[in-house]
């Protein structure tokens, strides 16, 4: 960080050439006169203030009248021309030797207008691991293969790359445009978009609350088994004595049904709380608040880590798999397209979801990581590349997945075979199994079962099982603490650019967040814990996260103006949005999330609200249905995320609360369009009538 003298701007470095927290800093830090917090701006940012000696006023771009509503657009533009005058009165405030003059500290009794610069990415690697990470979840290794060999194989993934053109990259396209182009996070994006949308802000921040606190009860169980999977021989391995409920399942059923979870028969025989979950929640929350304690500061560092080792874990899986035996029956379930299933609008919607859920796209995360890159990033090949590796790591995790079930299958399938025979041979007519390895595979489930059931299982079979077991939990625990970084990240930022307390604190926020979660969590840890687990993960994020998403897009599209949200990437990338864009975002992503919405809708009125309780005395799950309870807390979890919405417009349409107008982030305009040549755009008659018809053109 450079305190020195300030230079004039014909002597700066180039914008490119500067050091990485410089590049990746605000090109002109906007004046606030709403926050007195201080900060300590780069050499370009107080250097850029000074030209020849003297202050230049031309060198603050003024605000597009058409960017925001007028209320907020006068009360910015007052506050810089106030602020300009005064810098223009004594210039030394500005171009001062000491460091005092650059942070904007009071001294002698006078106070100076701060300037608030935004935390920013060390680096675009850095960004962009971080973005994997949050978009690349545990969904990808656990869901995916399931929903693959369940509906249709190979077939699947033709619903799947149409969902991910027409639903999914639109979308995440969007949402880094829009954190890019306000540097805010969620709640202040929309609320500055239009003070009517807010509530979507505050929505997002709160699916990702209640998501993030089942989230994290998955990172403490695979902390819970990484601890064990470190012994000789694993506990998961081999019945303990002669137990009725093991020897009727199996060892690896009965380890997380009893000995991890101790799981009750229903949901209203709660039990006392486990305290070996307790243990494994507190560990959890610690490492997550650890690697936030500093926002991006931390979180960023962290990402290298985390982003990256899951896949040496896949590609050590991948290689380990293809050399098994039977490996070939898992890929053959896995790939052969059954085309039948096309048919099925079931395989379609449950296509659909995937996508969205995968991408992290309505949680607020994206938007809060975008926030942080320079307006100058070209988001649009970020979002293509961030979701083709999505995809791709869907699509390879699910080799990898079941090449080891392939060779599961197979080993059971010869054990079935090997038990018949001994029954031929003592001539015995009864007794006999059914031996089919397409059904053993079908067993593997999806989810938790996927994971602590199906795959320890096929990790018990192979040479030195504790070695596997650590990388397999350790790639889970790094999968899902990325996606906790950005799902945490979303609220902290958002909390934070509220500006509800003045001066307060990221790592403040951090910690109070985990610890509120940290105590709600414990409801996770008695013995009915894991069938709340399982109603927070139905109904905390499906239907707000299609309210959210389809009401960013009408937002943005209706209310900012498809127009004037494509300037605004012209600017920031250098190239307008193509017609593919502009007719995703306008007519047909709305359209699939309506369509998703209604058949959820419908499917969950046909159906009755059901869940799998373990039953001891058969060691299976039987189906049970949800009491009243549950279902008033499944109602509580969507109205308290998608409530939000229509409270917010409302109460700013009447003016019930005053509510302080949105301060904009400081944006480059002239200086983008001088850089990158751009003039007006004027769109022709068929896409005035086609795209921009409710606009002001």
């Amino acid at each position: 960080m450079y305190h020195g003298k300030a230079r004039s701007r014909d002597h700066d470095p180039p914008r490119r050439q500067m050091g990485r927290r410089n590049q990746y800093s605000y090109d002109n830090p906007a004046l606030s006169e709403s926050n007195s917090t201080p900060s300590i701006f780069t050499v370009e940012s107080s250097s850029s203030l000074v030209h020849n000696n003297g202050f230049s006023p031309d060198l603050f771009p003024p605000i597009r009248r058409d960017s925001f509503e007028s209320a907020v657009e006068t009360g910015s533009r007052k506050s810089w021309r106030e602020s300009t005058e005064r810098m223009s009165e004594d210039p030394a405030k500005v171009a001062g030797t000491s460091k005092d003059a650059l942070i904007g500290v009071e001294k002698g009794g006078s106070s100076q207008e701060s300037l608030e610069e935004r935390d920013s990415w060390d680096n675009k690697v850095q960004y962009l691991l971080a973005v994997v990470g949050y978009a690349v979840g545990l969904g990808n290794v656990w869901r995916f293969p399931y929903l693959a060999q369940k509906n249709g194989g190979g077939a699947f993934l033709i619903p799947y790359t149409i969902m991910l053109a027409v639903e999914g990259i639109p979308i995440f396209y969007l949402e880094l445009a829009v954190g890019q182009r306000l540097r805010k996070g969620a709640i202040g994006a929309w609320n500055q978009i239009s003070p009517f949308l807010g509530g979507i802000g505050i929505a997002s921040a709160m699916v990702s609350f209640w998501v993030g606190l089942y989230y994290n009860t998955i990172i403490s169980w695979c902390l819970y088994y990484l601890v064990y999977s470190f012994r000789s021989t694993l506990p998961w391995s081999e019945c303990p004595g002669n137990v009725t409920e093991c020897t009727m399942s199996s060892p690896t059923t009965y380890f997380w049904y009893r000995e991890t979870l101790n799981i009750s028969p229903s949901v209203d025989e709660r039990g006392s709380l486990n305290w070996w979950v307790v243990v494994s929640l507190l560990a959890a929350w610690i490492i997550v608040f650890l690697c936030m304690v500093k926002g991006i500061a931390s979180s960023g560092k962290v990402v290298y880590v985390t982003a990256t080792f899951p896949y040496l874990v896949l590609v050590i899986f991948f290689f380990r798999g293809v050399t098994l035996e039977g490996f070939e029956e898992g890929l053959k379930h896995f790939f052969i397209p059954d085309f039948t299933r096309l048919g099925d609008p079931q395989v379609w919607l449950e296509a659909a979801t995937q996508i969205f859920f995968s991408l992290g796209v309505a949680f607020g995360g994206l938007i809060a990581f975008s926030s942080y890159m320079p307006v100058r990033n070209n988001c649009y090949k970020d979002a293509i590349l961030v979701s083709v590796i999505n995809c791709g790591t869907s699509v390879f995790a699910g080799v990898v997945i079941f090449s080891i079930l392939g060779f599961k299958a197979t080993q059971s399938f010869k054990a079935c075979n090997a038990h018949n025979d001994l029954l031929w041979s003592q001539n015995k007519t009864v007794g006999f199994l059914t031996c089919d390895i397409k059904t053993e595979i079908e067993k593997s489930g999806s989810g938790t079962g996927l994971a602590f059931i199906a795959f320890t299982e096929a990790i018990n079979q192979l040479p030195a099982a504790p070695v596997w077991s650590v990388l397999f939990f350790l790639m889970l625990l790094t999968l899902g603490l990325d996606s906790m970084f950005g799902m945490l990240e979303g609220v902290v930022t958002s909390i934070i650019d509220m500006n509800l307390i003045k001066n307060l604190r990221k790592d403040v926020v951090a910690a109070v967040l985990c610890l509120v979660s940290l105590l709600l969590s414990f409801c996770f840890a008695d013995s009915a814990g894991p069938y709340i687990f399982v109603l927070f993960d139905e109904y905390s994020g499906n239907i707000p996260l299609l309210i959210i998403a389809l009401g960013e897009l009408l937002g943005l599209t209706y209310m900012y103006g498809l127009k004037r949200f494509s300037d605004d990437i012209e600017l920031m990338t250098g190239q307008r949005p193509n017609y593919y864009w502009l007719i995703m975002w306008k007519y047909v992503s709305p359209i699939v999330i309506i369509i998703i919405f209604f058949a959820s809708l419908i499917k969950s009125m046909m159906s009755a609200a059901t869940y799998e309780a373990w039953n001891p005395s058969i060691a299976d799950n039987i189906t049970l249905e949800w009491p009243a309870w549950c279902k008033f807390i499944a109602s509580l979890l969507i109205i308290t995320s998608m409530g939000w919405i229509p409270l917010v417009a409302i109460v700013k349409k009447f003016n019930i609360i005053k509510w302080k107008p949105e301060t904009p982030a400081e944006f480059p305009e002239e200086e983008l369009k001088a850089e990158n040549g751009i003039k007006p755009y004027i769109p022709s008659d068929r896409e005035r009538k086609w795209l921009y018809w409710l606009e002001k053109l």
